[in-house]
């Protein structure tokens, strides 16, 4: 489950990605945390002289006019904040050939490593998209002697890297020297099938930076056999957690690998998020006395009585509270859209209105919680619990301190 900071820095990317100029025109630039601000801004000041001999009259007066912008926001810093930051303004198409200034602001998760300055079509993001690598990242095996599957655990989705088929012989009914030269045969078939299922692990999680562990399982004794002898690195063999029991030895075993890892690893993320869907889905169940409400009108109603205990929302919901208003006579209207802003004209004096308002949704839902004291949860969409959650309850749901006499 993410935090809100992570959730806004994730939306801020998701919006900042859809920008695209009409030449180059989107200023990128990066500044590192110990970088004096008046060296960034001197910087800057060169690059407005250089963007004097654009050929393109509008280009030139955009390109001028977001370098100018960018100067007085950093003049707001005496020093950067702690990770640095990472500025984006650029003039976008709005209608026919009109554009409008977009500016973001962002201070990064993570320190900026370099000053970076870039003027392009579309805002560069690579650096901001590279601190959203999953921190807590598990190795998966699950083995028996006909096959075995190795994935990762990604925060909390399951990724398979491979699935491998064995060709190790099954039961055999010779007899004598015969049964002595087949036993060989079998030993050397699975020998060779184990040192297999060794490598593909190895380079997977060999080159996986943020490897935290190694789960293994599977239905028999073999996964032990696997796990004790040199079929693994070296050094994966330090980071292996915990070896469990599965029923199954392919995809389906790796989700069941993770379920039986979630008792050991009590603050594993999927683990987490598994927890409060099914506390919620458990209310749900209920015939009577059911603490659970969902849908966007029954849980705003819940977190305007604070009555909202935990509020559970899908980090993949995309609502905004949009709020029109006329120019001439001030008429206000709000709705709550998926997708592109529809244009509204006054019921009153039939003119446009104009958008003064849009706030995510999720947004929303937080400020109510936090008015009311309700924990809130961001589950995702990548996880079998996420994914229900968003599909049955369209992402939205409560689990309530107590339910209102009728």
């Amino acid at each position: 489950m993410e935090s809100k900071s992570v959730y806004d820095f994730k939306r801020a990317l998701e919006e900042l990605s859809k920008y695209e100029g009409k030449g180059t025109e989107l200023i990128s630039l990066y500044v590192p945390p110990k970088r004096p601000i008046s060296d960034v801004i001197a910087y800057l000041r060169d690059e407005y002289s250089t963007s004097s001999n654009i050929k393109s009259k509008t280009t030139r007066k955009n390109v001028m006019g977001a370098i100018e912008s960018m100067m007085s926001r950093l003049r707001l810093y005496k020093m950067p904040p702690e990770n640095g930051l990472a500025l984006f303004i650029g003039h976008v198409p709005t209608r026919g050939d009109q554009t409008e200034m977009v500016t973001y602001i962002i201070e990064p998760p993570e320190p900026v490593q370099s000053m970076l300055y870039r003027c392009d079509s579309k805002f560069y993001l690579d650096p901001l998209y590279a601190m959203l690598g999953e921190k807590d990242v598990y190795g998966l095996i699950v083995i028996d002697r006909s096959e075995a599957t190795v994935g990762f655990l990604r925060g909390t989705r399951i990724e398979v890297v491979k699935n491998v088929q064995s060709q190790v012989p099954s039961k055999h009914h010779q007899g004598g020297q015969s049964s002595r030269r087949f036993e060989r045969l079998i030993e050397l078939a699975a020998h060779e099938f184990f040192v297999k299922v060794g490598q593909i692990a190895n380079e997977a999680f060999l080159n996986e930076k943020n490897l935290k562990g190694i789960l293994i399982g599977g239905p028999g004794a073999t996964k032990e056999f696997f796990a004790e002898k040199d079929y693994l690195h070296h050094e994966l063999k330090k980071k292996i957690i915990d070896i469990f029991d599965t029923g199954y030895t392919d995809e389906y075993g790796l989700r069941e690998l993770v379920e039986k890892a979630s008792q050991t690893l009590e603050d594993l993320e999927i683990s987490q998020e598994k927890k409060i869907i099914n506390r919620f889905l458990g209310e749900v169940k209920k015939p009577d006395s059911s603490l659970a409400v969902y849908g966007e009108k029954q849980v705003i109603e819940a977190l305007k009585s604070s009555q909202v205990d935990t509020l559970i929302i899908s980090e993949a919901l995309r609502k905004y509270k949009v709020v029109w208003e006329c120019p001439s006579c001030k008429f206000r209207t709000e709705e709550v859209i998926t997708g592109n802003i529809p244009d509204k004209n006054c019921p009153n004096c039939n003119l446009p209105m104009n958008v003064v308002e849009k706030i995510d949704i999720i947004d929303e839902y937080f400020n109510l919680a936090e008015q009311s004291n309700a924990k809130v949860y961001l589950v995702s969409d990548e996880s079998e619990e996420g994914k229900l959650f968003l599909r049955g309850f369209g992402g939205i749901g409560a689990i309530l301190r107590y339910r209102k006499k009728e």
